[in-house]
């Protein structure tokens, strides 16, 4: 798939961690998200995208609504 951005084909997947936070002042109760997708990152422009994994998606979908 060419790049949403550039639609450049010049694109490499890269596996990641990404610790996501909640935003608003009461985020500093609930716990932080990790998330271990694959990047696919455009090497012309560096537009970047990936898909949340179906656990850390579940995770975040408790976590957004707890608290």
């Amino acid at each position: 798939m060419p790049c949403s951005s550039c639609l450049s084909n010049n694109q490499a997947e890269f596996p990641a961690e990404i610790n996501i936070h909640f935003p608003g002042s009461d985020s500093f109760t609930k716990p932080t998200v990790w998330v271990f997708p694959k990047v696919v990152v455009c090497l012309d422009c560096g537009c970047s995208r990936f898909i949340t994994p179906e656990n850390e998606l579940a995770r975040l979908a408790r976590t957004s609504v707890a608290a």
